[in-house]
């Protein structure tokens, strides 16, 4: 295959970027490492043995970065047994803080042989980091190499971050039963719609000693993003200007370069190249049957739902869900990954009416090509856990969400996509089909036409701040020209 020719200088930039190991952070990193690349950066990108294995199996990463002479993919193991599996069952902080130390472990040897050990040819200019793992930016200040930091979660939820330690200071966490659906006082910008319920899951189930622990580790956090040369966000100017102008109180340099999907269509979209404009990173074999599937159905007819990678429901959850949707009489389409079901698989005791609704109304998948079904003209309505990828991914298609967020940012991204944003409904902490059918037909139907204005109007300012002149596309080129900054100062 031949390959893009890219000039090598001897200021070329070097990036190393290296991404937590979970899908929603996974994806824009890979887009942002792309987008780099397309600006003649050379790149390296740090994966796990895992996720790559898994990545190169069902789709053509390697094909497509092979095409710029500068990227390279280096992998380590990610620590975790074979069998361990990956998912969002249990105590959430309490799984990233698992998986980011056995990271720590098994990454540190080559994070060190990269940062520290490269010979001049191959000096790194920056490190891009997932905010999480700091870790890594120990090993970067050491081989005093500035440090970006890239958080893949809203920015409105990153500002709730901020929020915790004064939250647990001023006796509001743990939270109280009671008070889940109170105002959050201690949420500056935030406090006139935020409640207790919208903060992100680790606020919750905590005791004192529990409380002390999370305050501490946000602290630290806090303290790492205010060190950083900078800081990156997947969003729009217009979508969250007011809380990126709270986190720039903060921390001075922050580029708000989002969505990046979209961000990277509209690039190669200028490039002459051979390369598809539908990146994709799936860690499961995409089933395209679905597509064909809604080819046939009527315009806006179609209400797509979907989980994510992380989340995992019980039996009773996923009849619940299951019944709500027969129930509504819509067309659905319903993403069933392998492991989404805790325990084991769907058993044959599924009542006769949902199987017969299903065959009517329905189509199950394990893996969908979401991007490209949120695009097509027959989905209406995104049933979605509300991570910040598939929120975003909804905003450039249009679609209007009903939101069921399963852990972390989610929550904080439910609440601004209904009380803020107005382009979708919440429906957090409740798992009941009569709920479940009710709000599909008020996504459907009864709401339908305020949503998609909104959702309208929202969606052409998304497209906006990344075409050229737009806010997104101008804080990629300036964060361009600041790590070019850094390799001519690294020569002297």
């Amino acid at each position: 295959m031949e390959k893009l020719d890219h000039k090598q200088s001897s200021v070329t930039p070097h990036v190393l970027i290296f991404p937590l190991p979970a899908l929603g952070h996974l994806t824009p990193m890979l887009q942002l490492a792309e987008l780099l690349c397309i600006a003649n950066f050379k790149v390296t990108f740090l994966n796990t043995t895992h996720n790559h294995q898994r990545l190169t199996q069902h789709t053509d990463i390697e094909a497509r970065f092979e095409q710029y002479s500068g990227f390279e993919f280096k992998t380590m193991p990610d620590g975790l047994s074979e069998d361990n599996p990956r998912t969002g069952q249990g105590d959430v902080k309490g799984l990233m803080i698992s998986a980011i130390e056995s990271l720590s472990t098994s990454a540190e040897p080559l994070l060190r042989e990269i940062l520290l050990g490269s010979s001049e040819t191959a000096k790194i200019t920056c490190l891009i980091v997932d905010g999480w793992m700091s870790f890594a930016s120990d090993v970067a200040n050491e081989a005093e190499v500035p440090v970006i930091i890239f958080r893949c979660s809203s920015a409105s939820c990153n500002w709730s971050y901020y929020c915790i330690p004064k939250l647990i200071e001023a006796g509001d966490l743990p939270i109280k039963d009671e008070k889940m659906d109170e105002l959050v006082d201690n949420a500056p910008g935030m406090s006139s719609f935020l409640r207790y319920r919208d903060l992100p899951t680790f606020c919750r189930n905590q005791n004192t000693s529990s409380c002390q622990d999370l305050q501490d580790w946000f602290n630290g956090e806090i303290q790492q993003n205010k060190q950083a040369h900078s800081f990156i966000l997947n969003t729009f100017e217009d979508l969250e200007g007011h809380t990126l102008s709270l986190i720039r109180s903060q921390c001075s340099r922050v580029y708000s370069i989002g969505p990046i999907h979209a961000h990277l269509k509209y690039k190669l979209g200028q490039q002459k190249t051979t390369l598809s404009n539908n990146f994709s990173s799936n860690l499961w074999e995409v089933d395209r049957s679905c597509i064909s599937w809604l080819d046939r159905k009527p315009n806006k007819s179609v209400v797509y739902v979907s989980f994510g990678s992380l989340t995992v429901l019980t039996k009773d959850q996923l009849r619940e869900f299951w019944a709500g949707l027969v129930q509504s009489n819509k067309y659905f389409l319903w993403v069933i990954r392998p492991n989404l079901i805790i325990g084991s698989e769907l058993d044959n005791q599924t009542p006769d009416d949902l199987l017969e609704g299903t065959k009517k109304r329905g189509c199950l998948v394990k893996w969908a090509p979401q991007k490209e079904v949120l695009a097509h003209r027959a989905i209406g309505g995104f049933l979605t856990h509300s991570g910040w990828n598939s929120t975003l991914e909804s905003i450039v298609a249009g679609v209007p969400m009903l939101c069921w967020p399963y852990f972390s940012d989610q929550q904080v991204n439910s609440r601004f996509v209904s009380e803020v944003w107005r382009i979708g409904l919440d429906m957090k902490d409740t798992c009941d089909r009569t709920i479940v059918e009710k709000m599909i037909n008020d996504l459907m139907d009864g709401n339908k036409d305020e949503l998609q204005r909104s959702m309208d109007r929202m969606s052409y300012l998304a497209k906006k701040s990344i075409s050229e002149g737009g806010s997104s596309y101008s804080n990629l080129n300036q964060l361009i020209e600041d790590i070019k900054a850094m390799s001519k100062k690294g020569e002297h």
